[in-house]
């Protein structure tokens, strides 16, 4: 293989590698979102309740 095969290989590794961490960091704040939400429900309902 030659030098600018190899350089543009790696470049892709890197791109790649840097989509994904941050496709990962996204699902995470994705489901602390929908946790959040799901407890603020939980207390809207326990609130109404004891109305």
């Amino acid at each position: 293989m030659t030098t600018t095969v190899k350089i543009g290989a790696a470049i892709m590794l890197l791109f790649t590698l840097a989509s994904c961490a941050n496709t990962i960091r996204g699902v995470g704040r994705d489901t602390a979102n929908a946790v959040n939400a799901t407890q603020d429900a939980g207390r809207s309902v326990d609130h109404a309740a004891k109305r």
